[in-house]
C-alpha cells in the first residue's frame, strides 16, 4: 500500500529537535520561580520577536491570549517540563513575559460564625 491509500493516517517522524539544542544544554538554577501553576502572560509590546528562537515565538503567541499556568503552556507547546521552564525564564528576563502568582484558595469562614448570621437574620426577617 502507498500513503495516497490511506489519507487518514499520517507519517510518523522522529522528534528533529532534542532538547538539549533548544535549550542550549542550560539546567534551571534550583531558585527559579517556575511551579506548575505560575501564571504566565505575554507583555504588551512583544513587537520586537523576529531575532527569537521559533520554540520561544511559539510559547509568546501562546502566552499571548492571557493568563495560562505553565502546565497549560507544557500541553499546548509538546515539550518537555523543564525546556518550557527554561524558555519562560529567557522571556521572562528578556522582558517578553511576565509571571505572577497563582490566586490563593480562599479561607474558608467558620461554620459558627455563618451559623450565628443565619439566626440573627431569622429573627430579625422572621
Amino acid at each position: 500500500m502507498t500513503t495516497s491509500d490511506e489519507p487518514d493516517q499520517e507519517p510518523v517522524a522522529p522528534q528533529l529537535v532534542r532538547p538539549y539544542v533548544i535549550t542550549n544544554g542550560r539546567n534551571l538554577l534550583g531558585d527559579h520561580e517556575f511551579s506548575l501553576i505560575t501564571l504566565v502572560t505575554a507583555a504588551e509590546d512583544i513587537s520586537r520577536t523576529g531575532n527569537l528562537d521559533p520554540e520561544k515565538r511559539r510559547l509568546l503567541e501562546l502566552c499571548s491570549g492571557g493568563y495560562l499556568s505553565v502546565a497549560e503552556i507544557v500541553g499546548h507547546s509538546h515539550l518537555p517540563v523543564g525546556v518550557v521552564k527554561i524558555l519562560l525564564s529567557d522571556l521572562t528576563e528578556e522582558g517578553y513575559l511576565f509571571t505572577r502568582a497563582p490566586i490563593p484558595a480562599a479561607k474558608l469562614v467558620d461554620r459558627h460564625i455563618l451559623e450565628e448570621v443565619l439566626n440573627g437574620l431569622q429573627a430579625r426577617f422572621g
